[in-house]
């Protein structure tokens, strides 16, 4: 070990931190000496199992990779002819959306499809302003003859699942199109997706997702990023191997038969999407992917609704894995299948692993210091590189998919990628374990401000209402950012420099989440108008806020 005495005061007596560090790793005399206690057994014992099992979460990104170069042939064709065109409802699902809901009514109306095929809904569970902007967005289209029609619910029961569910009692159509408020749909969007449904197993069609406001922020760009993954890898992989994928909630059309074979929308979990997708094709359903139909969005620009955005399909996802795996292991469905929906449905426990490793490393390194290099490099390294390498494999595979003349700028990224999905990793912790107790918790949507530019724009949202509160998550962000710098220091003053990059990501990845939340809230904050309290709202007509 380094003399107790500070390194700085070592170098100046003479020494030289990186010769002495070199001599100390090829320096056999100490070797072997090291006997294990209960101490150092208690903390690398689950050390080792949250490795392990964030490593096994790592390999499955490697193998969603491998599958999705090695059946890249198996893609849709073009559509069939269409000999008639069937009769499609288009769902707008919208709560409290003001800033957005004109401009998705705008974009639909000029839907290019024949006018009396048509049956747009606007699904509004809304408690301010936007039940007014919507009711008069489509009274003016009606009157342009666009076949629209307000419905409005005066309670949230079973939120944007029991929407959809009351919007099919009066849909006409055969099929049924989704598109969250965010969401700008272009012109052709039936015409292209449609005719696949000629073929009569398939229950839904999805298409990738753009975003209008990719360039505002950094924030926005590792957003877009991250969802790339999703889109061009995951969804890419599953369908071309032939294997369950799910309907992302907007921006697909589904067979309606399919939702009524399927039992129809369901409210038990937070992500209801999934929920159909798989009870769907559990009863031999078959989904199409699209990623060459993309339709624009709009990405959060806010942390705190970021944030709880992740929450929310976080927890969704593990309230659906405790639903449908066993269904799902019940099935008459190849193995594998049953395989990737469990890593599927299941991926998120790895946020709750993340912050118990982020809480054990600092006493699991100096145990580990202790313990040799030879082990470390031997043991900790391949379990590293399986858990986190694969990351970095799995956008940069996506970014080059999707943006094959500029894929590689995502380098400079791919640190923001890794740091952010380290801060996310509290706040969705909380999430999936109360997913796991059985935790019910309000659906909470994603506050958009119809942020379209970046620049000039930045900062104009913040004047906006929907903001999202910090609460206490960012706090604890901002202590574990503090005690990875800690750390840090730590690793330089005993010469251990291999793990300082290492804790530097967990160091930027927690104070820029904790910090950017507290900042959006007590200081950008002062210029808005705070969503009005639960006995505001119910004193009045006129709002929780990815």
């Amino acid at each position: 070990m380094t003399p107790p005495y500070s390194m700085a005061l070592w170098i100046v007596q003479g020494g030289n931190p990186l010769t002495h560090y070199w001599q100390r790793l090829v320096d056999p005399t100490f070797r072997g000496l090291y006997q294990a206690n209960a101490f150092d057994l208690a903390i690398m014992l689950p050390y080792f199992i949250v490795m392990a099992i964030l490593a096994m979460y790592g390999l499955h990104r490697y193998a969603l990779v491998y599958n999705y170069f090695k059946n890249h042939k198996n893609v849709p064709g073009p559509p069939p002819e269409m000999a008639a065109w069937p009769k499609v409802t288009v769902q707008l699902p919208i709560y409290n959306e003001r800033y957005v809901i004109e401009r998705l009514i705008e974009t639909v109306a000029q839907f290019d499809y024949p006018r009396e095929l048509l049956d747009i809904q606007v699904l509004d569970d809304s408690t301010d302003q936007t039940q007014q902007v919507a009711r008069d967005c489509v009274e003016r289209h009606q009157a342009l003859g666009v076949p629209i029609t307000y419905i409005h619910r005066d309670n949230r029961e079973g939120f944007k699942a029991g929407a959809l569910q009351e919007g099919l009692k009066t849909a006409t159509g055969e099929f049924v199109a989704i598109f969250d408020a965010d969401f700008i749909p272009p012109a052709d969007f039936l015409r292209r997706t449609v005719p696949y449904f000629n073929d009569a197993k398939i229950a839904m069609v999805q298409t990738r997702w753009s975003y209008i406001n990719r360039n505002y922020s950094t924030l926005t760009e590792v957003e877009a990023i991250m969802l790339d993954g999703h889109f061009a890898i995951e969804h890419s992989s599953r369908f071309r191997s032939g294997l369950f994928f799910n309907f992302n909630g907007t921006a697909g059309i589904w067979r309606r038969t399919a939702i009524e074979d399927a039992g129809g929308w369901q409210h038990d979990t937070l992500t209801e999407d999934t929920d159909l997708s798989y009870r769907a094709q559990i009863r031999g359903w078959q989904f199409l992917y699209l990623p060459e139909i993309d339709c624009p969005s709009e990405l959060p620009v806010e942390m705190n609704a970021f944030k709880s955005q992740q929450a929310r399909w976080a927890k969704g996802l593990m309230q659906t894995a405790k639903k449908i795996l066993p269904q799902v292991l019940r099935a008459d469905v190849p193995a594998k299948a049953k395989a990737e929906a469990f890593f599927h449905l299941t991926a998120n426990i790895s946020y709750p692993f993340m912050v118990f490793l982020s809480i054990i490393l600092l006493p699991a390194m100096i145990v580990r210091f202790y313990q040799g290099w030879f082990q470390v490099m031997v043991i900790d390294l391949p379990l590293f590189l399986a858990s986190t390498c694969s990351i970095s494999s799995f956008y940069l595979a996506a970014e080059r998919a999707f943006y094959p003349k500029t894929w590689k700028r995502t380098f400079l990224y791919l640190p923001f990628v890794m740091a952010v999905g380290i801060g996310l990793s509290v706040r969705n912790a909380f999430a999936v374990i109360e997913a796991i107790c059985g935790v019910k918790s309000e659906f909470v949507r994603t506050p958009k401000y119809k942020v379209e530019a970046g620049g000039k724009r930045q900062g104009v949202w913040a004047k906006k209402s929907y903001r999202k509160r910090a609460g206490f998550m960012p706090y604890a962000e901002v202590m574990l950012g503090i005690y990875f710098a800690l750390a840090v220091l730590y690793a330089i003053q005993n010469e251990n420099y291999a793990t300082v990059p290492f804790f530097l990501l967990f160091v930027w990845g927690y104070l820029y989440t904790g910090l950017m939340s507290l900042t959006q809230t007590y200081f950008d904050g002062l210029h808005f108008s705070a969503e009005p309290t639960s006995e505001a709202r119910s004193a009045s007509t006129g709002i929780p806020g990815f």
